[in-house]
């Protein structure tokens, strides 16, 4: 039995609506420090020299910021937290709204 113009009414949801981990290839030299230095093992090899890591099992991230802190080049990796880790706190003095990290 074949079914026409069938349509998709659900789908399964992603497990992860992003990257944990965002790369800017301007700054990235390719050292693979953050591969190294990662907890969960989220990150593959560069396959060239030069190149940007690759993120293997972004589900796995735990957003602990190991792969940000032991980078060499600042600027170069900035952690995508998920929508409900975005936490802003606000001075009272001065009225600035700013992020811990």
């Amino acid at each position: 039995m074949q079914i026409k113009n069938s349509q998709v009414l659900r789908t399964p949801n992603s497990p992860t609506p992003g990257r944990p981990v965002l790369f800017n290839p301007d700054i990235c030299t390719g050292c693979n420090i953050c591969v190294h230095f990662c907890m969960e093992d989220i990150f593959l090899p560069a396959p060239k020299k030069g190149e940007v890591p690759q993120i293997l099992y972004p589900e796995e991230c735990w957003y602990c910021g190991n792969c940000v802190d032991d980078c060499p080049e600042p600027g170069a990796i900035a952690l995508n937290h998920p929508l409900m880790q975005r936490v802003r706190w606000k001075r009272k003095a001065t009225g600035e709204h700013f992020r811990v990290r």
